[in-house]
């Protein structure tokens, strides 16, 4: 059964992939503090927390749009993290990363226009 991509849905779809990339912010924080020390145990459970989120509405999401277009569209997460090292973490971004995230959407954009 073929279902329609509206914009609602791709909106729908990149808010679950922010979420999830948000679990690579929490395991980036986690990793400054000693194992098992406070700050550790928050933010690895902040991070289980993010994922446990993440889940429920992915199974919402993928109820109302066609798999191959959902997981397609999970490969966005890659610019999002960069994005996020980049912004939070003062991380360098190299030309190379540019390009592969850009044969990235490039990819969802082909799987998104038969939709």
């Amino acid at each position: 059964m073929k279902k329609s991509l509206s914009l609602r849905y791709i909106i729908m779809l990149q808010a679950a992939v922010i979420l999830y990339t948000c679990t690579d912010i929490a395991a980036k924080l986690a990793s400054g503090y000693p194992f098992l020390s406070m700050g550790f145990v928050l933010c690895y459970g902040a991070e289980i927390l993010i994922l446990g989120i993440y889940a429920l509405c992915w199974q919402q999401i993928i109820k109302k749009v066609d798999i191959s277009v959902a997981y397609s569209n999970r490969a966005s997460a890659v610019f999002w993290a960069t994005l996020w090292a980049a912004v939070i973490f003062q991380e360098h971004i190299s030309l190379k990363n540019i390009i592969g995230i850009v044969i990235i959407f490039a990819g969802i954009w082909m799987v998104n226009r038969d939709a």
